[in-house]
This record gives C-alpha cells, structure tokens and sequence, in this order.
C-alpha cells in the first residue's frame, strides 16, 4: 500500500460499473459482487440492460449498468446513490450522473473521453473540464491504453484484447476496497476454464489494474466493507431467475415427480430455461418450444403424464398463454406459471423491471376461471416461491401463477442454501392401479383437489379435457346446473388455499398509524425505509405479501388496526384495486411509480414521512 493512504472501514458502500455492452459490465459486477460475497459481504445487486440489442456504441441507448451494495451490515437493496461510479465513456457518465452521492468517487476510462465520444453522448463541452464534476473525487485512469500495452506480449486480436480492459477497473476496486488479488486470479481461472492465454491476459490485466491504483496520487484513500454477521451455513451468491430453477427442482425431488419444463425464450424469463437445460442429471426435461402456446400445452401435457409442468415467461408471453391456463383449470391438473414481468405493454421496456401484471395473473383469462397468485419478494425467495408454487398446484390439483420480476430475476442477493430434507413435504394426491372407487373427479372433502391418475395406470382410464366435466365421473357435460356447480367448486378449491398457506406477517407492531402495503419484489425498499422511520420513532409497519389469491385469512385482522393504509407497488395500482374489491371497507391510499425503476428508499420514507405528518 501507497504511503499515507488513509483506510476508511464502512459498514456499507454502493458500487455502479457503466459502459458500452462489449465492456464487460456485467462481468466486472458480477465478479465484484462474487469476491464481495466470499469475504463475507452481505450484498444485493442490480443488473440494468439496454433495451437496445445493437445499440450504437458510445451512445445513452447503448449503456450497460451494474449496481452493486455491499455491506457488513444487512442489506436489502442495491442502494439508492453509488458511492463510487466506474464511466467507460462520456454516455455511461453522462447517463449516471444523476444516481451518484455528492462527493463520490468516479472513476473514468480516459482514453474514450474525446470529442468523437461527447457527440455522440449528448455533450457540448467537455465534462471533465467543464466544472460539472466539482464535489467528487475524479480518477482519470487511461485504462484502454493501458490494458492494450499490458496484453501485447500475449498476441490477442484487438477485438479479444479491448475486453480485457474490465480487469483493470478490476483491479482498481480490488486495491480500492483492500481485496486479496489471488481471490479474482480464482475467479478468472473458473471464468476461463481451459483457455490458459484467456487466463494469463486477463490476470496480468487486473495486476496492472492494482498496481495502477496502487501508484497514483488521485487514490489517497482506501475503503474496507468487513464481513457481515451471518449465521452459519453454506451460502452462495444467487440471482432470482436461478433461484426459481432450482425452487422447481427441489419441488420434484420433494415430490417424487419429475420436472418438465416448456418454454419459449423471452427477457427477462430465459435463463430460467437455461438453467434448467443444465439440470439432465436430476431428471429435469426442458422443451424449448416454437412458441408461448406449445410452451405451456406442452407442460399441461406433461402434468397429465405425471410430471410436475411448468412454463416460464413474461407478460407479453401470458397474455398468449391466457387460453391454455384455462385449460389447465378445466382440467385441473397442476401447473406452474413462472411470469417474470418487464415493462409494458406490448414489447415496452423489455429489460426494465415493472409490477404490471397482476390484474392480468388474476383475471386475465375467459370464463369463471381462477387461478392461485404468488409473488416472491427478493432474489433469494424465488427458491422458496417456485417450490411452494408447485407444492401448491400438485396438492391441490390446479395452476398456479408465481409472479417475479426483471429486479429479481437479474438482480441477486447471498443465499444460504437449504438441505432438501428441510422443505415442507410435498404430497401429491395420487391413486393406486385399480382402485375401484377412482373417479376423475371424485375429490378430497378438505382442500376438493381431484385425484391425479396417470395414463397407463392399471385399471384407471379416464377422459379430461376442455369440454365442460360431469362432476365426478368427468363425462362431458353440458348440463347447466351441472356447469354451475363446476364452476363454484372449481372457484371454492382455490379459496380453500388460505388454510393451508400462512398468515400474513408484519415488521412492526400490531397497531400504528400508517400500515405500508406492498407486493412481490419492493420489498427491499419498503422494509428499508419502514424500518428507518420505525428507529425514528414513527408508527409505521409494513406487511408485504407474497400471497395474493387468495390471501392470507388474516388479511382483515391487520388492516382493521391501522389508521391509514397505503399500498406501494411498480404500476398504477392494480394491488390496491384488487384490495379495494376483497375488503372494500377500507380507504387504501396508493403511492405508484412506472419508470422502469425500482423504488428509492429516499423516496418512500419522503412519502410516508407526509402522510404521517398529516393530521
């Protein structure tokens, strides 16, 4: 270490990495994020793409983020404002300016910051001379330059070399945040697994990184985030897309019924396909299918061979299996529906985050046609949502929909994993070879699930279909009395749930006088900032759910104990509606916000600070 460098211990920091998409952006942060989690850092991060596929280079359009919040204290977000932000080029500045603390570092590549670059960013004048940089600490590191000069000697194409320059900024944050370098050589060995010259060039990059870093005077201090205070157990770093994969999984161990999924690619909701194509080995069977319909009627098929079904997409993707779920109710065979919702409508944002969907999860198909509503709530719970989701649909013989988003799904938080001999037993109601008294809609008298008969079991032909069933022998039927009293039982089975799903819970006290409503992936924020203005001494509470059809039987109880309710979510209010519909005597106040963004923690205890001041 540099002589009188000054090392600053903080309990949290947060870190934006931005550039073009050929940068290695997400590596970078991802590899940050990593090191972070193995030297015990809590952390939560947040991914941000551009919508773009071919976005001009140098452009707004076309940057890439990264955010990132570590600390050694809880977190559970990736933060409002960054700390530190790392610029490739004007436009990666220019667009993230904005979300920076004052008097934060920035460190820039200045080899890209010229005049063909400002143009193309929007700029009139050169930022970092113009004075709109006054109050931060500015590092102006020729990274490009320097990284080209470091990987000469190992004869990469311009091309392969360019990409390297991620290893300096690398490097820098790992002399900046006082990391051991021999845990990103580790990294870059398993990222690169087999390409000895890959590996080579790429750590004699992130060492020319540190030692930059380690030379100049613009760095006279150095930051240290110590470990959190984490019980034991085995944890990894984990994303909400993966996190749903393997929840899938465990459900059909757990089950005793093997997983098939069908899917059609769509942002953000394919990695989960991926993920799952890697999974063979556990018996896992993933179609991917030519289009949204073959992806779900494909996994309605696999349901009636007796296979756990499920399909993943996102809104747009929904709205084309709106028919099929339909299906899957008539029929009442299990079904998960993984719906990771992007902005919309129509293609809309397709790599920014929205809650949008829920009307559409709730009522979005024709006929009486109900259908079980779940939302997971941080990266981390996907696992647990996806597992319950299909622990759900298989006990009660219907579909379920599990509602995640683009925040959760590329965004990720550490994870303590769980032994699969923990998880709540998962008891499909299945029928023996010739058993006499079967009949395809004969039902059990508690939860009304019919019982799961599979073709080829001995003695148990039966017919299911899209046409109307004669309640219990599953003959078609036309009969409108009949109809009626399908209909309602159909309707009752799914409202049934509630005694077999939790009550609701609070952070906070019982009584108050603002309750903080939310659903699905705001959770971070809203206990974040409820739990600031509890240490105020406010009376304020959240309960954020991640029932939502039917919800949790002691809904009422809590709400009755509030002087003012407000409900937070990414849309124009569709929670608060659906609330307004189920327990209309309450006054429910909304606080909305589309843009593609996640909530501020700033923002909301703003909010929540004038409701309260209200008399």
């Amino acid at each position: 270490m540099k002589k009188n460098t000054r090392v600053v211990e903080l309990d949290e920091v947060v870190v934006k990495f931005a550039g073009d998409s050929g940068d290695g952006i997400q590596l970078t942060g991802s590899q940050f994020s990593d090191t972070s989690a193995f030297i015990g850092n809590d952390l939560a991060t947040f991914p941000d793409y551009p919508a773009e596929i071919r976005a001009p280079q140098g452009t707004i359009a076309g940057v890439s983020g990264f955010q990132v919040h570590i600390g050694h204290k809880e977190v559970k977000t990736p933060g409002d404002q960054a700390d530190v932000l790392v610029a490739m080029n004007p436009a990666a500045l220019r667009a993230n300016l904005k979300w920076l603390k004052k008097g934060a570092t920035i460190i820039v590549d200045v080899d890209n910051f010229d005049n063909k670059h400002y143009k193309k960013a929007g700029y009139v004048e050169d930022p970092l001379h113009d004075g709109s940089l006054e109050g931060y600490t500015v590092i102006k590191a020729p990274i490009t330059n320097l990284t080209n000069s470091t990987v000469r000697v190992f004869g990469l194409d311009a091309r392969t070399a360019d990409k390297t320059k991620n290893q300096f900024v690398s490097g820098m944050l790992f002399w900046l945040f006082n990391r051991e370098l021999k845990i990103g050589e580790e990294y870059l060995k398993d990222r690169f697994h087999g390409k000895d010259e890959l590996i080579k060039a790429n750590i004699a990059v992130l060492h020319a990184g540190y030692n930059y870093a380690e030379t100049i005077d613009a760095i006279a201090t150095t930051f240290q985030v110590p470990p959190a205070k984490k019980g034991k157990g085995l944890f990894r770093n984990i994303n909400g897309n993966v996190a749903a994969a393997w929840g899938l999984l465990a459900a059909a161990e757990k089950s005793g019924r093997p997983l098939f999924l069908g899917s059609y690619p769509i942002t953000p909701a394919t990695e989960i396909l991926q993920e799952l194509a890697k999974m063979k080995h556990l018996n896992a069977i993933t179609f991917q299918a030519e289009d949204e319909i073959a992806g779900i009627t494909s996994a309605i098929g696999a349901s009636f061979a007796g296979r756990l079904g499920a399909t993943s997409t996102s809104g747009p993707g929904l709205a084309l299996k709106s028919e099929a779920i339909g299906l899957a109710v008539i029929t009442e065979l299990p079904l998960v529906v993984i719906d990771v919702q992007r902005g919309g409508p129509s293609t809309g944002l397709p790599t920014k985050t929205e809650q949008s969907d829920l009307l559409q999860a709730l009522y979005g198909r024709h006929g009486e046609c109900p259908c079980v509503v779940l939302a997971a709530s941080t990266p981390a719970n996907c696992f647990d949502y996806a597992y319950m989701a299909a622990k759900l649909a298989m006990e009660h013989m219907t579909p379920v929909i599990l509602l995640s988003d683009g925040y959760l799904a590329n965004g990720s938080e550490l994870w303590k994993i769980p032994s699969v001999k923990n998880l709540p037993a998962i008891t499909p109601p299945l029928v023996k070879d010739n058993d006499a008294s079967y009949q395809p809609y004969n039902r059990n008298p508690e939860n009304l699930a019919r019982y799961w008969a599979f073709p080829g079991q001995e003695g148990l032909r039966h017919r299911i279909g899209g046409l109307e069933k004669a309640d219990v022998t599953g003959e078609v039927s036309y009969d409108p009395f009949n109809h009626e009293i399908m209909t309602q039982t159909r309707s009752e089975k799914v409202q049934r749930i509630a005694h077999f799903i939790p009550h609701q819970q609070l952070t906070g006290k019982e009584t108050g006088d603002l309750l903080v409503v939310g659903w699905g992936g705001t959770y971070g924020a809203l206990v974040s900032a409820v739990k600031d203005l509890q240490q105020q001494g406010k009376k304020i509470s959240l309960a954020q759910f991640n029932y939502i059809n039917p919800l949790p039987i002691n809904t009422e109880e809590i709400f009755s104990k509030f002087r003012k309710i407000i409900v937070c979510e990414l849309n124009m209010g569709q929670f608060a509606a659906y609330l307004r519909s189920k327990l209309p005597q309450y006054n429910y106040l909304q606080y909305n916000k589309v843009q593609g963004l996640p909530f501020f923690i700033s923002e909301l205890k703003q909010k929540f600070n004038i409701i309260l001041e209200e008399k």
